[in-house]
């Protein structure tokens, strides 16, 4: 398997099915060389003096297009040679195929290629009018060789009337094909842990030929996971069709690789890969999108990926398997840490006058370190503040904060909190721990303890009523 070099010149023939313009049974119509004239055939180009070319509508006088709707006849009113001058690259490989076929009987036309006043035979074909003949070659270009005509010449035609003879169709001439790819991933970045990233890729042909049997793998990242159902064509042939894990779609999720595979191109299906054709016809090529959820493992590193698409050179006498690579996509992950709070109190039945005993302590279970830890644990009003002895950290009882501050990868920090109880009944309250980093697992930030307060032992038990 090759990969192909750094795009070439495309070289591409113009109107090579003779499609344009339409035509009723058949016309003789001006070249393209005739700019003043309304109607005439594009890109082609003929030696014949009055510069006109015959095209014929598929199925005229019983004789079917090989290709398409439309073809020509070499002899319009004359003998002559049909051309086209491309701009080319010296030592470019140029494909051609053809197809070929006689009106009245045995027609012969040769193939010439070269410079413009130095052409050279590459080929002849005869061919009755029962069948088209089908042929297909290549050229490379000569050193020096900027400009390349592709031309065909009249030699003979049955039946004598130099005004008929050799049918055309379905010509092509020019480079294999070329697949470049794009991908983006949106947003771009930074994101967080828990984010939805969508990747996109393009895929343009800026060869000469279809890409054939068009299919573009992409390695789900490592440290995220794929989303089921997000897969999608969104411009290029099917575009709109959305696709999962099904037999018969064009794209689906290879979870034993961890890899999204998409079928692209025109004649695509759940088996193969389509045709994609040059950007001269389809400038936008063909996009495909996907996405996935970033894992808590990603927390502080990098995403990165490249897409790949595997391809065939089909011009020639036996496929060629090529390969394209996309840019290498990067996204930077914002660090996460996962904070869980735990609190105790060191006895939950006390008598109005005795000290509660709070104990408290975070923990960061990462994946990243922690900055700006803050634990909140505001005392209700019947108790009232003593002391409090966190390690590390400051606490303020003015506003119930403990300030933490950095909490590294694994580590814990604990709080003894000590309060006076002031009014029998059952008291609840909470520690909050919040980071300035994105927390996984916001389940687990808080915990809260009850406290049964007693009045003396000659009253009521209010927290069994209360209960």
């Amino acid at each position: 398997m090759t990969t192909p070099p750094a795009v070439p010149l495309r070289v591409s023939l113009v109107n090579g099915s003779f499609e344009e313009p339409a035509v009723t049974n058949y016309e003789i119509l001006p070249d393209s060389s005739q700019t003043q004239a309304s109607k005439r055939v594009p890109g082609w180009l003929t030696t014949a003096s009055d510069h006109m070319i015959e095209l014929w509508r598929s199925g005229f006088s019983g004789v079917p297009a090989a290709e398409g709707a439309q073809f020509a006849e070499l002899n319009a009113n004359q003998v002559s040679t049909l051309y086209q001058d491309l701009p080319t690259t010296p030592g470019t490989k140029l494909y051609w195929r053809l197809y070929h076929r006689g009106r009245q009987g045995e027609d012969t036309m040769a193939l010439d290629i070269g410079a413009p006043g130095s052409l050279a035979e590459q080929r002849r074909f005869t061919d009755g009018n029962t069948a088209w003949g089908y042929y297909t070659g290549a050229y490379t270009v000569p050193a020096g060789q900027t400009l390349t005509r592709f031309a065909f010449r009249s030699i003979s035609a049955a039946g004598g009337n130099r005004g008929t003879g050799n049918f055309l169709d379905g010509i092509f001439f020019g480079t294999a094909p070329h697949v470049l790819l794009a991908k983006t991933a949106i947003p771009a970045g930074p994101l967080e842990v828990g984010d939805v990233v969508t990747y996109r890729v393009t895929a343009k042909n800026e060869g000469g030929g279809g890409a054939e049997n068009l299919v573009l793998t992409d390695t789900v990242p490592q440290g995220t996971t794929y989303l089921p159902g997000s897969l999608r064509i969104v411009d290029g042939p099917n575009a709109g069709a959305k696709s999962d894990v099904k037999g018969d779609d064009q794209a689906y999720y290879d979870a034993a690789a961890n890899q999204v595979v998409f079928h692209l191109g025109n004649g695509a299906s759940g088996a193969a890969g389509g045709s994609l054709p040059s950007t001269e016809t389809q400038p936008a090529g063909t996009t495909v999108e996907y996405r996935v959820t970033i894992d808590r493992a990603s927390g502080g590193k990098q995403l990165s990926n490249i897409a790949t698409a595997s391809y065939d050179n089909r011009l020639g006498s036996r496929p060629e398997p090529l390969t394209s690579t996309s840019n290498e996509q990067v996204t930077q992950v914002k660090p996460a840490a996962d904070l869980t709070v735990a609190k105790a109190a060191d006895e939950t039945t006390v008598t109005v006058g005795q000290t509660v005993t709070y104990r408290i302590t975070v923990h960061n279970t990462g994946p990243n370190d922690a900055t700006g830890v803050t634990v909140t644990d505001r005392l209700p009003d019947s108790l009232t503040f003593l002391s409090a002895d966190g390690t590390p950290g400051i606490h303020d009882p003015a506003t119930g904060q403990w300030a933490v501050g950095d909490l590294a990868d694994g580590a814990t920090a604990t709080l003894v909190l000590r309060a006076k109880a002031t009014k029998a009944g059952l008291i609840g309250n909470t520690a909050t721990a919040t980071g300035n980093e994105r927390d996984p697992d916001t389940t687990n930030n808080t915990d809260t303890v009850t406290v049964c307060v007693e009045p003396a032992p000659s009253c009521c038990d209010p927290c069994s009523a209360e209960k």
